[in-house]
C-alpha cells in the first residue's frame, strides 16, 4: 500500500509543506481500492450507473469526508470543554448539479449535538465545525494538476 506519511519538501517559500500520498487502483468494472497509509477503502459506481454497487461512490467519498470532518472538529470542541460526544451525529444530503459540468451543486449538513450539550453551546459548536478543515478547502480550494505519467 502507498502511504500518506507526510514528507517535508522545501518550496520556493520560506516554509516547507507536509506532502501527503495515497493510490487509487483500478479493481474491476467501475471499481477502484483506494490505499490510505495502511487503510484501503473501495469505491464503485451504483448498479442504474454501470457499476456493481459495492462501495459508494467517490462522490459520497467527497460528502462523506466533509461530514467526517465537521463531526471531527465538534468532538474535539465538546472533548475540550469536557462535554461528551455520546449522541454526537452529523446527517449530510447533497444534490448534483443539473448543468456541465458534471458537479455537486450543494451540501447540507445537520449537526446532531449530544444530548447533555448546554443550549449556550450550540453557537460556538456550530462555529467551531463549521471551520474543519474540509470545510475550509472548499472555501478557498487548492491547486489541482492532473498529469499524464509518461
Amino acid at each position: 500500500m502507498t502511504g500518506s506519511t507526510p514528507q517535508t519538501l522545501s518550496t520556493n517559500r520560506t516554509q516547507s509543506v507536509d506532502v501527503h500520498r495515497l493510490e487509487v487502483i483500478h479493481v474491476e468494472g467501475d471499481a477502484y481500492s483506494v490505499d490510505v497509509r495502511e487503510h484501503r477503502l473501495q469505491v464503485d459506481q451504483p448498479l442504474e450507473a454501470g457499476g456493481t454497487d459495492t462501495a459508494p461512490t467517490p462522490t459520497e467519498l467527497f460528502a462523506a469526508s466533509l461530514a467526517a470532518c465537521v463531526a471531527f472538529y465538534a468532538g474535539r470542541y465538546l472533548d475540550r470543554h469536557g462535554l461528551p460526544r455520546a449522541g454526537l451525529r452529523v446527517r449530510t444530503e447533497f444534490t448534483m448539479a443539473a448543468d456541465r459540468p458534471a458537479r455537486v451543486a450543494s451540501l447540507r449538513l445537520v449537526i446532531v449535538p449530544p444530548p447533555e450539550l448546554p443550549e449556550q453551546r450550540h453557537a460556538a459548536l456550530l462555529a467551531v465545525a463549521s471551520h474543519c478543515t474540509v470545510h475550509n478547502t472548499l472555501h478557498q480550494p487548492p491547486e489541482i494538476d492532473i498529469e499524464l505519467e509518461p
